[in-house]
């Protein structure tokens, strides 16, 4: 209601707070009581192949179709399709999913994932396909200044400092409110965005991303991270983090380097949906 309600600045402005102040409370106070244990090291290297898979596996399925057809999607398409299948929404998403699911015990295991693995995915692997398949030439120093100032990895560091300060009880208290009301306002920004989508045409397409992100990426992964010591919990956030559906940085990176912006949209709507029926399932199976 309030995405086709309220004019787009709105948005915009909401999303500028909560990415330069509402993402450094909740990462800051959510560290001060999460457990950072050396095995929790191993969550990035397990989003980076869960990025890698999904991209291989995209990629896979084009050259077979360009092999059975005879024909492959414009170099755009393929880009985005890529993206949208390797690229996964870790952060607004998964953060408020994590700690509903699983619990503040195990955040450190999305913060890691989300900070140390998908961000540098997204605009490290992600800008480079996009300026291999892309129909613009950009600056680069761009974009690793993007990846500099992200609030969320300083505030990472900081929020790593800060566990060792000892604070008012009632600060802290006052602390975890803003944090859950920022998590809370992030999930109402996804909607409002997911309100002001309007491209369905490229369904198949986007279909083929979801197979592939949210179903066939988690269960391969899913069920071989006990080979990398993760079990349990952590084993489960794991596996919500990779089923997360595509993130808004491939509609982001699809705008800057021209590529196919309606598969992008398409992709993350469908996939935001799909959701609904997915959680559940990866939350019974592990």
């Amino acid at each position: 209601m309030l995405g086709r309600k309220l004019p787009t600045i709105f948005t915009t402005h909401l999303a500028k707070f909560l990415f330069w102040v509402g993402v450094l409370i909740s990462i800051v106070a959510v560290l001060r009581q999460t457990d950072l244990s050396e095995q929790i090291w191993i969550a990035p290297v397990i989003a980076y192949l869960a990025i890698l898979l999904g991209a291989f596996l995209a990629w896979l399925l084009i050259k077979g179709q360009a092999f059975l057809k005879n024909s492959q999607p414009q170099p755009s398409t393929q880009a985005s399709l890529i993206l949208a299948s390797m690229l996964g929404n870790t952060g607004y998403l998964g953060f408020p999913i994590t700690l509903v699911m699983v619990g503040k015990e195990y955040f450190a295991w999305a913060l890691f994932d989300d900070l140390l693995g998908s961000v540098f995915g997204a605009y490290g692997l992600g800008v480079l396909l996009a300026t291999r398949f892309g129909n613009t030439i950009q600056n680069h120093g761009h974009m690793a200044k993007a990846i500099l100032i992200n609030p969320a990895l300083w505030s990472f560091g900081y929020g790593l400092l800060f566990r060792q300060v000892a604070i008012p009880n009632m600060v802290e208290i006052g602390l975890k409110k803003l944090a859950w009301c920022a998590i809370a306002l992030s999930l109402i920004l996804i909607g409002m965005r997911l309100s002001r989508l309007n491209s369905w045409y490229k369904l198949k397409p986007a279909g083929i991303s979801f197979f592939i992100k949210m179903l066939l990426v988690p269960i391969i992964l899913g069920s071989t991270l006990s080979l990398f010591g993760v079990t349990g919990e952590a084993a489960q956030v794991k596996v919500l983090q990779i089923a997360m559906p595509p993130a808004f940085a491939t509609l982001i990176i699809a705008e800057t380097f021209d590529l196919d912006h309606d598969l992008g949209v398409t992709a993350l709507a469908m996939g935001s949906m799909v959701l609904l029926v997915t959680l559940p399932l990866w939350l019974w199976l592990f």
